[in-house]
């Protein structure tokens, strides 16, 4: 049976995967998770489990081809929002497989990783990704805030449609206020942002990183919720705890 990945591009190396190159911090992270004996090498980016070990292959918008090729990996895996199409390309030219993954809801995060462990890795399904569909399979709460979630300032950039992002806060309660917005990730000016009277900020700590001192006064008198932004934006094994985290600094106390 021919597998593809998410954007229908056949794996031909016979399976299971013995060694896993990974240029997307969430699945460095799943990889790290299930069987970290696989993972021959990693983005600078890719900083979770914090012990991990392996070598750098510079970063998910600037991979060095050349240092991928000659870790011999079976499979490496991308997405094709972190990742550049013209670095998977070269990756495939010069013989190396390429799994990419496309990422934009809560659900399809876990059926893309599903299928990357099953179809793409040769894997078996870890127990972890089980427990993490357990945790959001609940629906969302009856009661809803209207939110602003920021992910850069200084520009202001925030949150708009079409993202894993905006998904998983609409499964938390939250109402995006730009989730009508054409683009994915809109420049906006702060009057902007208050002028939508949002009834929550939402500051996670990276891409920028939003504390208690840089980010917060921007916003007197409305409610700000600082955040993890891995369990705000990662797709791996993260989603096994956020949920319950993030509803705990996110939604208005009973």
């Amino acid at each position: 049976m021919q597998r593809l990945d998410d954007l229908g591009f056949p794996v031909r190396a016979t399976r299971p995967a013995e060694r896993v190159v990974s240029l997307v911090p969430s699945l460095t992270e799943a990889i790290a998770a299930t069987r970290r004996e696989a993972l021959a090498g990693a983005t600078q980016w890719c900083t979770h489990p914090a012990d991990l070990d392996v070598p750098r292959v510079r970063g998910t918008k600037n991979p060095d081809v050349a240092a991928i090729v000659a870790l011999g990996p079976d499979i490496v895996l991308a997405n094709q929002e972190e990742n550049r199409r013209l670095d998977v390309d070269r990756l495939r030219r010069a013989g190396v497989d390429v799994w990419v993954t496309v990422i934009r809801s809560v659900p399809e995060s876990l059926a893309s990783m599903r299928r990357m462990f099953t179809d793409g890795l040769g894997w078996p399904v870890p127990g972890w990704l089980e427990q993490a569909t357990d945790a959001w399979a609940a629906p969302a709460p009856a009661s809803r805030s209207r939110a602003v979630i920021c992910v850069w300032r200084d520009p202001w950039m925030v949150v708009g449609s079409d993202t894993f992002t905006g998904d998983l806060a609409a499964r938390l309660g939250l109402d995006n206020a730009y989730a009508g917005h054409p683009e994915r990730y809109p420049r906006v000016e702060l009057a902007d942002i208050l002028a939508r009277d949002p009834q929550v900020v939402v500051l996670p700590d990276e891409p920028y990183v939003f504390t208690g001192t840089d980010g917060p006064e921007a916003f007197p008198g409305r409610r700000v919720a600082l955040v993890s932004g891995r369990d705000l934006t990662w797709y791996g094994p993260s989603l096994v705890t956020a949920r319950a985290r993030l509803a705990a600094r996110l939604l208005p106390a009973a």
